[in-house]
């Protein structure tokens, strides 16, 4: 990686952060997009890994960091429209899973009663889907 901007680490970090989706989905590699801001401004990671972000996100990047502009990296994913989970409340079992797997804390419910999502608090990463063992889960555009 190249020079980075002239601020201070959590500064730089926080500004980083702030242009990411805030999807936690971890398909730059990373555990959520604060960690992928941290390995950015350390010089860990370059600016192209955030599908969600797409190209805008990863220029936007390179702005803040002045490095030259790159489109994202296709092998993470294809940047999709914003989604966000909805459950299908006749298949819910209850069993919590999704809850479980959720970053966000965007779904409610309790074990054995159906659950739902938080329209306004689900960023659309999709990582509750996989783990629904009756597959209730689906994700809709927002």
């Amino acid at each position: 990686m190249s020079a980075r901007a002239p601020l201070g680490s959590s500064e730089l970090v926080e500004r980083l952060d702030r242009i990411l989706p805030q999807t936690q989905c971890g398909q730059c590699g990373y555990g959520g997009c604060r960690p992928y801001a941290q390995a950015i401004a350390a010089g860990e990671a370059g600016i192209d890994h955030c599908p969600p972000g797409g190209d805008a996100g990863a220029r936007a990047l390179a702005h803040v960091l002045g490095l030259q502009a790159k489109p994202y990296d296709r092998s993470r994913g294809e940047q999709q429209p914003a989604l966000v989970a909805m459950i299908v409340e006749a298949d819910c079992i209850g069993c919590t899973k999704c809850i479980q797997a959720c970053p966000v804390d965007a779904i409610i419910g309790a074990s054995k009663h159906m659950h739902v999502v938080i329209e306004s608090l689900c960023t659309g990463c999709a990582l509750c889907v996989t783990p629904c063992p009756v597959d209730c889960i689906v994700m809709v555009p927002l």
